[in-house]
């Protein structure tokens, strides 16, 4: 059961090469874009923000 739940070789390498493609992406478009993407809770918050403007927290509160 144990062996269930320790990560392979190849998929800690899957897992690194994805961080990498995306590393490599996220830097794309923030020079595309002039300026660095938001992290943590300020991108939690930008990307929760929907058509009509309105954050997660907004929503929730009806």
């Amino acid at each position: 059961m144990d062996d269930e739940r320790k990560s392979s070789k190849a998929g800690k390498q899957a897992a690194e090469g994805l961080r990498e493609a995306t590393s490599k992406d996220e830097a794309k478009n923030e020079s595309k874009m002039g300026h660095d993407l938001a992290k943590g809770a300020d991108r939690f918050e930008e990307r929760s923000k929907s058509s009509d403007g309105k954050s997660a927290e907004e929503k929730q509160k009806g």
